[in-house]
């Protein structure tokens, strides 16, 4: 398994936002950058969009302006920052199967929200919730504005597996940018009223067990934390108005607790105000 950071790369606007947030995460953690781009080959004519079309089998020339454009722009990278690694390659397939598959060889995927568009496009929205649906490794997704943020990091906690292995990407993240973390538990009671005080102690005892091992190992980190009633998707995209990233899990408890791909996580990617990241289980 490598610690590589996979940045999915179509020449458009997001993918670039993606690829320079890449490029800041590597120099934080000294990872090498490797940008991909799926090269999907189709048999009829109908490309409209802009940007490097896809071939028509077997249209050599546009797999050669294809393979340019990521040579240029890693070497374009390489060149602004100095001490990376920076290289590109080039993918055939469908984007999302392919990124899911070559998420198996990296430390960490890094998506634009959406592409170009029609065959050619990278990223649409569809296809950015599938390949993080999919991948083997934490996946990152970015949206035109939101590299370059400043503010704290956010992570939702439930008390799942998956919860607890985001609580500690998040905090590692919080540390390496010499931020505060501020962690959130929100659910709803089950019979959709207000939470007695005793239950919102014990959901506060319950968040303070997994904190206790990450304030130990990075005693440098601020903590703060928020235990609240209410959908898990609508706290977390509040707290990511000033935060620089926000931190899921791929699934939760089940259930309306549950921090779900398909309900917070795919929630996050369409309305959070800073990038997201979703980690799993490899």
């Amino acid at each position: 398994m490598s610690d590589e950071i996979l940045v999915g790369y179509d020449g458009s606007a997001d993918a670039t936002v993606a690829l320079n947030w890449a490029l800041d995460e590597a120099e934080r953690s000294g990872r090498p950058v490797r940008l991909a781009y799926v090269f999907e080959w189709v048999t009829v004519a109908g490309w409209i969009g802009p940007g490097v079309a896809p071939g028509i089998w077997p249209d050599e020339t546009a797999r050669r302006q294809v393979e340019e454009l990521v040579g240029t722009a890693a070497a374009d990278a390489a060149t602004a920052r100095p001490g990376l690694t920076v290289r590109g390659e080039v993918f055939d397939g469908p984007p999302a199967l392919v990124l899911a598959e070559r998420s198996a060889e990296a430390g960490l995927l890094v998506l634009g929200s959406r592409g170009h568009g029609g065959f050619g496009g990278l990223l649409v929205g569809s296809t950015a919730v599938s390949v993080t649906a999919h991948a083997h490794c934490p996946v990152v997704v970015v949206r035109d504005g939101d590299a370059g943020r400043a503010g704290r990091v956010v992570v939702g906690v439930d008390g799942s597996p998956t919860s607890l292995l985001a609580l500690g990407f998040a905090v590692e993240r919080a540390a390496q940018r010499d931020v505060p973390l501020h962690v959130v538990r929100a659910w709803e009671p089950a019979d959709g009223g207000l939470a007695p005080d005793d239950a919102v102690a014990a959901e506060r005892t319950a968040l303070a067990e997994p904190l206790a091992k990450w304030r130990k190992t990075f005693p440098d980190v601020e903590v703060t934390t928020d235990v609240v009633t209410g959908r898990p998707a609508r706290a977390l995209v509040e707290a990511s108005r000033d935060a620089q990233l926000v931190v899921v899990g791929t699934r939760g408890r089940g259930g309306l607790r549950g921090m779900l791909l398909g309900s917070v996580g795919q929630q996050l990617i369409q309305h959070a105000h800073c990038p997201v990241a979703v980690v799993r289980e490899r």
